[in-house]
Order: C-alpha cells, then structure tokens, then sequence
C-alpha cells in the first residue's frame, strides 16, 4: 500500500504544473502580458520535467533519465530568467 504514495504525489505535481502552465498561457493569450508568457513557457518544461519523473520512476525504472530532467528544470527556469532581463531591457 505504501508503494501508492511516491506515484500519487509524483501525478499531482505533474497535474498542477501543467495547469498553472495551461492557466497562465490562458491567461496570456487574453491579457498579452508578456510576463505571462515566460511563466507559461516555465511551466511547461516543468510540467514536462515532472512526466519525466513520472516516466523514471514509476513507468520505466531500468533506464536513468536524470540528465533530461535536470536538462528539463534547467530550461524551464533559464526560460523564466531570460524573459525576465528580455522584459527588463525593453522599458
């Protein structure tokens, strides 16, 4: 019974990235706030990140996917930073 834990809390942070990224891509394609968009993108490769763990961990323990997910998390928060200073440069 236990075994249920680590892949329930694994789903669920999959589920709510990938809302906040759906969310905020929403809410960018209503408002045009690029800030939003940055945010969405973030989310997205996290979400992504968090099916990758998901896909490690529980689908397919054999074969180490850490280097994609560290290059996922990576690229979710470069993404966030760089549409920060793009952002910042443009006022």
């Amino acid at each position: 019974m236990p075994d249920i834990f680590p892949a329930t809390v694994y789903l669920l942070c999959f589920a709510t990235s990938a809302a906040c990224a759906w969310l905020l891509g929403r809410s960018y394609h209503r408002s045009g706030a690029r800030l939003l968009l940055w945010s969405a993108l973030c989310f997205t490769f996290l979400a992504a990140n968090n099916l990758v763990v998901v896909l490690d961990l529980l689908v397919i323990p054999d074969l180490d996917l850490r280097l994609v997910r560290h290059g996922l998390a990576f690229a979710g928060v470069a993404t966030l930073l760089f549409g920060f200073i793009w952002d910042l440069e443009e006022e």
